[in-house]
């Protein structure tokens, strides 16, 4: 079950009301977020770390990162698949042992119907977009919920500290974020991304960018499209977006490229890559 919670000892105005999460790990805390930019609404599920509310670190301020397709993160309940990340199973081990520091993470839920319209920043035949809106999803993120994130926790400044993430057209406008609003993120997590799309423009369009985060993890599987042809297709534009960023300076402290052999694109190898992929970006 799940129920509407106010922190106590705050004054109201502090922090907006939220849904905890009782099936995950750790306090993971679902917020009913409006958008003014795309005039919808959706959940934003902040995953907060061990010890985040004890008195000691009440000054303390964090990381974060910001996934999207929030969904399929944290709950098996709530997922496209059934089959979760497991962010919070993984990130509380990590953290525990001392692998990465203390962090928060952010799931975005995607829009549902209107999920493929705002993840594509440009028309598309395949698969057929025609109204993009991705190319608001950058000011969605950097103008609204990352905003509202700040006002509600306590999240350190600086690139440094602000990763973005995630798999399949989750991955692509990542990919498209980073690229049109450099320097906001240090940290970015692509997986299986559907570099395919709009006749592969965003790879075209990654040649022409001048600066990209500090670390990148990049990861796919060779059995993405249940075709050898296209299997090899989808793995080769990976290794070019790999090659891209290598052109400008990226090297193996700062690109991390993972091809899983006999991965499919699907959130329990998604699930399987991500210790390695926050360990990678936050890890010390």
């Amino acid at each position: 079950m799940e129920e509407i919670q106010r922190t106590e000892n705050v004054p109201v105005q502090a922090m907006a009301p939220f849904i905890a999460a009782q099936s995950a790990t750790g306090d993971l805390r679902l917020h009913q977020f409006r958008s003014r930019i795309f005039r919808n609404s959706r959940y934003l599920r902040v995953w907060l770390p061990p010890g985040y509310d004890d008195t000691a670190n009440s000054a303390r301020r964090y990381p974060v990162l910001y996934l999207n397709d929030g969904q399929n993160l944290f709950e098996a309940a709530t997922s496209f698949t059934h089959v979760e990340w497991q962010v919070d199973e993984t990130a509380d081990r990590l953290i525990r042992a001392g692998t990465i520091p203390a962090m928060i993470i952010v799931g975005l839920d995607n829009a549902g119907k209107d999920r493929i319209r705002e993840y594509m920043p440009h028309r598309s035949l395949h698969p057929i977009t025609l109204r993009a809106q991705g190319n608001r999803y950058p000011k969605f993120l950097t103008q609204e919920v990352m905003p509202f994130v700040a006002r509600n926790y306590r999240v350190a400044a600086g690139p440094e500290n602000a990763g973005l993430g995630g798999s399949s057209l989750g991955a692509l406008i990542a990919l498209y974020t980073v690229s049109v609003r450099p320097g906001i993120f240090g940290r970015l997590l692509l997986e299986s991304p559907s570099l395919w799309a709009s006749n592969r423009q965003a790879i075209k369009e990654s040649r022409r960018v001048q600066r990209w985060p500090a670390r990148v993890f990049l990861g796919v599987g060779t059995a993405e499209a249940g075709r050898n042809d296209r299997n090899q297709s989808v793995v080769d534009d990976v290794r070019e977006l790999a090659g891209i960023l290598r052109h400008r300076g990226l090297d193996e402290g700062r690109l991390r490229l993972v091809i899983e052999d006999g991965a499919t694109h699907h959130e329990s190898a998604w699930a399987r890559r991500f210790p390695e992929a926050l360990t990678f970006l936050f890890g010390r």
